[in-house]
């Protein structure tokens, strides 16, 4: 057994498209706790892609369909699940409980705050997006150092597309996940990966690898300091 693994908290904020083959993944690699944050249900139209549910998850409350399933594939996993959304209210005792953090959420809003969260407590993260055909992860570790905002600066003003809206292709999704719980375990049994960027383009099959450098006048790794909880935008 991995030692590092046996003792590890990991918190998914999320349990949708993302969260669900990212959970079964990491309670199936010795994880010692998982948590997990949703306020939502099982709709039948999500089921192609929350591989952690089935029909007759239908209208359940994601906590509960997705602890079920997860003690039935890992029965000693300790499970902890919080049917709430990530807030700038409670983003920081959320997160603080944990030994890292995997974000799955679909929103850009709840990314920065997790983002901002993070790096205020010292906790790494891996961010993971999926939209149409691109999917994007982002290894970070307690330093954040590169972090989310020295890729993505701040939350987009207007509107911006999200799987609703745009759609999202299951395979897509699936190969998103499996990078994010790669990188999960790889920051928690010690390698070097923080700041690794992946991008995937299901449609021309090409996935790319690379490392990112912290940004200068990032808000929350350059001479400013962290971003406070007070100041973030409300999910």
């Amino acid at each position: 057994m991995n030692a590092r693994r046996a003792r590890a908290r990991v918190l998914l904020i999320g349990v949708g498209g993302l969260g669900s083959p990212c959970a079964i993944a990491l309670a199936r690699s010795g994880i010692g706790t998982l948590g997990f944050v949703d306020d939502d249900v099982v709709e039948r139209t999500n089921l192609h892609r929350q591989i952690l549910f089935t029909d007759v998850d239908v209208g359940r409350s994601k906590i509960e369909a997705a602890r079920d399933a997860l003690h039935a594939l890992a029965p000693d996993l300790v499970l902890e699940g919080q049917e709430t959304r990530i807030l700038p209210r409670n983003a920081d005792e959320l997160v603080a409980a944990y030994d890292l953090v995997v974000e799955g959420s679909d929103n850009f809003a709840t990314k920065f705050l997790t983002a901002d969260a993070c790096a205020r407590l010292g906790v790494p993260v891996v961010h993971g997006a999926s939209v149409r055909w691109i999917g994007t992860v982002l290894a970070v570790d307690a330093k954040a150092k590169p972090c989310y905002r020295c890729l993505f600066e701040d939350v987009p003003r207007g509107d911006a597309p999200n799987c609703a809206e745009a759609g999202v292709m299951g395979p897509v999704v699936g190969i998103v996940a499996a990078l994010q719980a790669d990188l999960a375990l790889a920051l928690i049994d010690g390698s070097d990966v923080a700041g690794t960027l992946v991008t995937v383009d299901g449609k021309a099959e090409v996935l790319r690898r690379r490392r990112l450098r912290p940004r200068a006048d990032c808000k929350n790794t350059g001479k400013s300091g962290k971003i406070s909880a007070a100041s973030t935008r409300e999910v």
